[in-house]
């Protein structure tokens, strides 16, 4: 009986060992091994073994992380009190600096984000945060790369995503865009007048070379009135006309002819 007992323990020693020395790791993750306290390196993807009670394994996965950045109050460079906030996306890419050179590797990556954001903001007017953010983005995510590449992390891509205004500002800057709309209203209209005056002065200029171009121009509008089928008319007749039609009727009259007792 004692024999199938201690049969029984070693046999149950050894599913204990075998399990505690096989690990297998998905393909997106690494393995970091510890030995003795003291780093090995990094192994996987796959199935490998270790010393079981000497060798410790840490889980990395090298995965994109995506960070929310909650919204954050910043003064502008132009003293402007605005509320951003922003996602960020970093991987590992070096399993072994993300374990030894950093305690938490998200926190303090989160951390940096944070002061980061708040340091961008400061030293960028309002209009270059809400005009050029794409330049924003980019210098955020340049200045958490260098900070967080000794921790083996690569910081890909930074987002600001909302920018929260204070509602004076936001009713000024309304103000502001009206009158901008009205300015280019006016600018319109004042240059589409010049352009009409411009065409006006060319036409009077014809008309004043040829003058029967205006006897044409009160036919025409003649014509246009008669379309409408107006009951009354009231047409100006042009001295010119008038003057053309007298010398018509002067040529036209008979010639008087001299009696005797006038010379």
């Amino acid at each position: 009986m004692d024999s199938i007992v201690s049969f029984g323990l070693i046999i149950l020693a050894i599913v204990f060992v075998a399990s505690s020395a096989i690990k297998i790791v998905a393909e997106y993750e690494r393995g970091v091994i510890f030995r003795l306290g003291r780093l090995v390196g990094a192994k996987g993807p796959g199935l490998f073994f270790i010393i079981p009670l000497v060798d410790r394994m840490v889980k990395v996965d090298l995965r994109v992380v995506t960070l929310d950045i909650p919204s954050q109050e910043a003064i502008t460079k132009d003293n402007v009190t605005v509320k951003v906030n922003a996602v960020a996306y970093f991987r590992i890419v070096d399993p072994e600096r993300a374990i030894v050179a950093v305690e938490d590797f998200r926190r303090a990556t989160f951390q940096i984000a944070q002061t980061s954001l708040r340091s961008v903001l400061g030293q960028s007017d309002l209009d270059e945060l809400l005009i050029h953010r794409d330049e924003i983005n980019q210098k955020l995510q340049k200045i958490i790369d260098e900070q967080t590449e000794p921790w083996g992390i690569k910081v890909s891509i930074v987002e600001v995503k909302d920018v929260e205004l204070p509602d004076s500002l936001k009713r000024a800057m309304a103000r502001q865009a009206e009158a901008e709309r009205e300015k280019r209203a006016k600018i319109i209209h004042a240059e589409g007048e010049f352009a009409a005056s411009q065409q006006l002065g060319a036409a009077a200029r014809i008309i004043g070379q040829e003058p029967a171009t205006i006897q044409l121009r009160y036919l025409q509008t003649l014509t246009e009135i008669a379309a409408e089928k107006n009951s009354t008319i009231i047409f100006p007749v042009p001295i010119e006309l008038l003057k053309a039609l007298a010398g018509w009727a002067q040529s036209k009259a008979p010639m008087e002819i001299p009696t005797d007792g006038q010379k």
